[in-house]
């Protein structure tokens, strides 16, 4: 039920405006999101990897509805590698591009050339990036937007999400020698018929899905907070005899640090997916619906008021 609310509220720009005004709401952003520009990304990143941690940054733009709102947030990522590469922070970090931001839902070509121009950034960065995955009206465009792309950066990131049916089947075809992909559960509101809806049927197609990406060429990047699942993780990879740099363990940003140490400290890779920007409301209701519990943070920050 709470998972439904907040895709529902995820989606409401009016009370997306309403929730990005109040002051407390932005205190409890802060949990999650690094800040509102490069500055504030830089602290965090830095902070994380002082700590041994990797990180991909990802900046939180507005509804792209021309064609230079997607430039300019093209504009913001070739800058955001400049300035990672000035600190010292690549290669420990990476970034994290939606493509809608880039265009996607004007033209496709559009959103591919301005991608590119971010995947060159980043490899004169020496580091890389990563298509996340959207709702599933955009997933045949992602896939073969990140063909064309990996013909030059061979290296950029793919995102499946377990919980829709195809998914399976792109994670055969996507564990292949050298290929990135993040495996997660899924954060948006999909129907019936393209995904699925029970929590234990999200999980098993996750185990499924890991076992696919385990058993191949390819270096899975599981991004999860769930115990159970990382356990099951960490299993697969002794199963398959994945050493502890064929494949990395992800984390959002303020979720489970406390894990994240532990499994850094194991020896593992782990990266934090590091959001930034103002439009960080519909990022953190998505969040709210992959981890309902997290809405306890909300009431101890209202009880410290």
């Amino acid at each position: 039920m709470l998972r439904s609310v907040f895709l529902a509220a995820a989606d409401s720009s009016r009370l997306g405006r309403l929730f990005s005004s109040v002051t407390l709401s932005k205190s409890v952003a802060r949990r999650f999101v690094a800040g509102d520009d490069v500055a504030d990304a830089l602290r965090a990143a830095r902070e994380l990897a002082d700590d041994g941690l990797g990180i991909t940054v990802d900046h939180l733009g507005g509804e792209t509805a021309t064609v230079e709102q997607a430039e300019a947030v093209r504009d913001e990522y070739v800058a955001l590698l400049a300035r990672l590469t000035t600190a010292g922070l690549t290669p420990a970090a990476e970034v994290s591009v939606k493509l809608s931001a880039l265009g996607q839902r004007l033209d496709d070509k559009l959103a591919h050339d301005n991608a590119e121009a971010v995947c060159a950034a980043a490899a004169a960065a020496g580091t890389s990036v990563t298509l996340d995955a959207e709702d599933h009206t955009t997933t045949d465009s992602t896939l073969e937007i990140l063909a064309g792309l990996r013909k030059d950066y061979p290296s950029t990131g793919a995102v499946l999400q377990a919980y829709l049916r195809r998914t399976e089947g792109d994670c055969r075809e996507l564990a292949t020698t050298g290929s990135r992909v993040r495996l997660c559960k899924g954060a948006y509101a999909e129907p019936e018929s393209v995904a699925f809806q029970d929590t234990l049927d999200i999980d098993k197609s996750f185990v499924r899905c890991l076992n696919i990406l385990m058993s191949g060429e390819g270096y899975p990047m599981v991004a999860t907070h769930d115990p159970r699942l990382i356990a099951i993780a960490e299993d697969r990879a002794r199963w398959f005899d994945r050493s502890a740099d064929e494949y990395e363990f992800q984390m959002l940003y303020g979720m489970r640090t406390e894990e994240q140490a532990r499994l850094a400290a194991g020896g593992n890779i782990v990266r934090v997916y590091l959001p930034y920007g103002e439009q960080w409301y519909a990022y953190l209701m998505r969040r709210l619906a992959e981890r309902p519990s997290t809405v306890s943070l909300f009431g101890r920050a209202i009880a410290g008021k």
